[in-house]
């Protein structure tokens, strides 16, 4: 070193640790706790059955999960090592003395049982909703006809987690794993890793506040967990004086089946899922609506691809379910060969479907389908949370725990948010999305006529019948109920008559002493021979239709805080 008068060097033989880059934002936010009261309030509604974790409290264990999910450290183990100079400090913040062990935390959060985990999201539901906001700063969208709606999204992440190979001996006692608990074997969505828990989110999306959260192990208990969030849902909207008719939720084709549509409809709140039962195609009013011209087309921003879009109407999905509006859209299939990620081949086109309960005068097809394709940005919010907080990160081995540990994450979300928003003053910003537009025509089933079906087809082979016998090898014969090979000698003979939604099924299964004889015998049997392969006939509903007309629609709109990110028609464009 030069030697220079200015500068003076000094050295210590002792250690001196320097302060966390994230210490300051602890000591902002537990002051704004300690300013709300919500120490006392923590102390007072949560309360735990103790099991040996010491002379310490559970809002010592508070401390330390708000501390670790504000530094973003990647383990426990390196946020003790850069908070174990600073303890006094760290615990004098939120008004207690002693710095917990590591291993008391993890006896506190292996303790956490189920009346102590909902008192807690109680209490984050209480606190963090309204803080900060009001009904005006929390957005909404306009529709065609002026009427607010606030769109939350539902869906869920996973994480997967990797096991090591045990031996399997009957000499050896059964193995135990760490994570039995809390994950199963499941979906990983393209994760390493040989089980799996699932997670189901609820996102507010104009102001991104979380709205809760909720898991399982495995694949989870989907509507279960979906039932949760429409609880915290309609939670949210009490805290501004707010209908749960206001709420517009979206959700992926995990959720679109019948049994949670009935949920859904039953709950009060519009919706705007993806339909995963396909048969619905075959539906004569959707059949019928498929032979006109599409209602609109968009095309995709991020590939230039043409989509068409009808206009399904209303139909009713099952016994004792309200209407509900059918969207359909479809765009050229891809070549040969090529998997389809979404949607299903029919010909020449990919066939997708939405259903949804809002009308047509507020929202054309286009304006669903915006709608919808605007849940990429939830995906944003979650890279956000994973680079911020990294929520799914095992911190604990229990259920309860683990999640204790996720709803701390989301609380100090939501507090960056509502701080945020209070310190810099955010102005509304108010967005025409579209412009007033004349709405088509929709068809309408006029009245419940009796159901007429088509003529009998023979369904196609798929999975281990294809390259068996099959249809093209029977034909149905004249005054009974039999179908004959038109090869070989057995005589076919009907076992069932089934009737389904929108078809009537009629299987044929030929008597094995019958084909023993058969030419076509190795192509009859499977390569087990457990039996022969059935063939079936297949016959549709068909039905009539008549238009409804539509009036002019007004534009739609939307209103969200200034700097949020623009999450409606970002995948698509409007032609022209």
């Amino acid at each position: 070193m030069i030697p220079n008068e200015c500068i003076e060097v000094q050295t210590s033989p002792l250690d001196r640790a320097s302060v966390p880059a994230w210490f300051a934002e602890v000591v902002m936010i537990a002051r704004h706790l300690a300013t709300k009261g919500l120490f006392e309030a923590f102390a007072q509604q949560v309360r735990l059955v103790r099991g040996r974790f010491g002379s310490y409290e559970p809002i010592d264990f508070l401390a330390l999960l708000i501390g670790y999910a504000i530094s973003g450290e990647r383990t426990l183990a390196d946020f003790f090592e850069r908070v174990e100079p600073f303890e006094a400090a760290f615990m004098a913040l939120f008004g207690r003395r002693c710095l917990p062990h590591r291993s008391s935390l993890s006896r506190f959060l292996a303790a956490v049982d189920r009346p102590c985990l909902e008192a807690f999201r109680t209490l984050f539901e209480q606190q963090t909703f309204a803080q900060g906001w009001t009904a005006e700063t929390i957005g909404g969208i306009f529709d065609r006809q002026g009427r607010r709606s606030l769109v939350f999204d539902v869906d869920a992440t996973r994480q997967a987690a990797r096991q090591r190979a045990l031996p399997c001996d009957p000499t050896l006692p059964a193995a135990k794993r760490r994570l039995d608990a809390v994950c199963a074997p499941g979906y990983r969505g393209r994760k390493r890793g040989e089980v799996v828990r699932t997670r189901t989110t609820a996102l507010q999306m104009h102001t991104r506040q979380w709205v809760g959260t909720y898991a399982g192990q495995g694949n989870g208990d989907y509507r279960g967990e979906l039932a949760s969030a429409l609880r915290a849902i309609t939670a949210y909207l009490k805290h501004f004086a707010f209908p749960p008719e206001m709420a517009l939720i979206r959700l992926d084709g995990a959720y679109g089946d019948a049994t949670v549509v009935a949920q859904l409809l039953l709950a009060g709140t519009p919706s705007v899922p993806r339909w995963r039962g396909y048969l619905l195609l075959e539906h004569p009013q959707i059949q019928r609506v498929l032979a006109h011209a599409p209602t609109a087309s968009m095309t995709r921003m991020n590939s230039g691809v043409v989509v068409e879009l009808f206009e399904g109407g209303w139909l009713e999905l099952g016994e004792d379910l309200s209407p509900v509006r059918v969207i359909v859209a479809r765009h050229p299939a891809p070549p040969p060969g090529k998997d389809i990620p979404v949607g299903k081949r029919v010909g020449e086109w990919v066939y997708e479907l939405f259903i949804t309960t809002l009308d047509a005068e507020g929202f054309l097809v286009e304006d669903v389908l915006d709608l919808y394709q605007g849940r990429g940005a939830f995906e944003a919010v979650l890279a956000d949370e994973d680079v911020e907080e990294d929520p799914d990160r095992w911190c604990s081995y229990t259920e309860c725990g683990q999640e204790l540990w996720q709803i701390a994450c989301q609380w100090v979300w939501n507090l960056r948010l509502s701080l945020g928003q209070t310190m810099q003053g955010v102005q509304v910003r108010e967005i025409e999305w579209a412009p007033p537009k004349e709405a088509p025509a929709v068809f309408v089933a006029e009245g419940p006529s009796p159901q007429e079906y088509g003529p009998w087809q023979w369904a196609a082979a798929f999975g281990r019948a294809t390259g068996r016998f099959g249809a093209e090898d029977a034909r149905v014969a004249r005054g009974r109920e039999a179908a004959l090979p038109s090869r070989g000698q057995p005589v076919v003979e009907r076992s069932a008559r089934v009737r389904m939604p929108l078809r009537k099924l009629a299987v044929y299964l030929a008597y094995q002493t019958g084909c023993q004889p058969c030419l076509c015998e190795s192509s009859v049997w499977h390569q087990e021979p457990k039996g022969i392969e059935p063939v079936a006939l297949v016959r549709s509903v068909v039905s009539c239709l008549h238009p409804h007309l539509c009036l002019l629609s007004a534009s739609r709109s939307c209103s969200d805080r200034s700097g949020g990110w623009m999450w409606l028609g970002e995948h698509f464009a409007a032609p022209g």
